[in-house]
């Protein structure tokens, strides 16, 4: 029988799932230490792919979020010539498909991993990212002020595509944000950051599809072991939980970026995300 605890235990879930998948924090290790400490049955890469999993809440408030730019990846499909429409198609496609190519190996492989080293090494070396992707955005809009112009998104190239879906594919590796990694990797590539957040969180959409299927496919007897700890009803309330904050937090981040006050934000993040990974070699969470 569903207990009110389950209930606290699947809104907790849920929140945490919601808040930091947005954040660059690695909602992977959040869930992952969350769901350890609520339900101890669970092993380390049985809370992992529960991670993964989790991740259905926060693709159906991208979906909503992101429905005009998906909807203009669909009339691309259907032969627009509209140039902008093709290539976010382009940008869609190629990214997704390197971040396969490098995302699957890592995920699979995951199990083999010391779980201490597994989380607490990605998130130092994330957080040093985060504190110098502050230096660079600072750095970049001084350039700005100074006449020297961003990189726009349209003028992409295959390299750029590669880079980004090589970073993307990266944080499959618990301990990793994807949002972070991908954010990071386009903040050195010179671009603006509001159009850097809006694209990694767009293109997470189908990064989070393609890691839920390969969870489904590969590890269906952890996504069993993890849904019967928390119970079928209790996943439903967690993932309807993660979509509505997700959605509150998307536009919050995307109005955010563009403002001086993201320099503070993605510092203060790093500043987290180090103290953490230094915790989880400490201790072995």
């Amino acid at each position: 029988m569903f207990t009110i605890l389950q209930l606290l235990y699947s809104v907790i879930l849920g929140i945490i799932q919601g808040v930091s998948e947005w954040l660059p924090i690695s909602s992977k290790t959040q869930i992952i230490v969350s769901s350890l400490y609520l339900f101890p049955n669970l092993s380390f890469q049985e809370a992992y792919t529960f991670g993964l999993f989790m991740e259905i809440g926060t693709i159906f408030a991208a979906v909503v979020y992101f429905r005009k730019e998906l909807i203009e990846i669909v009339q691309a499909l259907l032969g627009s010539k509209n140039d902008a429409h093709r290539k976010l198609l382009v940008y869609v496609v190629a990214v997704t498909v390197i971040t396969g190519i490098v995302g699957a190996p890592l995920y699979l492989v995951t199990d083999s991993i010391k779980k201490g080293i597994a989380v607490g090494i990605p998130m130092l070396i994330l957080g040093l990212v985060l504190i110098a992707d502050a230096a660079f955005i600072r750095y970049s809009r001084k350039r700005f002020e100074k006449g020297i112009s961003s990189r726009k998104p349209e003028n992409f190239t295959l390299k750029d595509y590669l880079l980004i879906g090589i970073a993307q594919g990266i944080a499959a590796l618990p301990g990793v944000s994807r949002s972070g990694i991908t954010t990071s990797a386009m903040l050195l590539m010179n671009v603006e950051p509001d159009d850097a957040f809006r694209l990694s969180f767009f293109a997470g959409i189908f990064a989070a599809i393609g890691a839920f299927g390969i969870t489904l496919v590969t590890t269906r007897s952890n996504v069993a072991a993890a849904v019967a700890g928390i119970g079928l009803v209790g996943l439903a309330v967690a993932i309807v939980v993660s979509t509505v904050v997700s959605l509150f937090l998307i536009d919050f981040l995307v109005k955010i970026a563009g403002k001086s006050k993201i320099i503070y934000l993605t510092s203060a993040l790093g500043i987290i995300a180090i103290a953490s990974g230094l915790l989880y070699l400490a201790i072995g969470l």
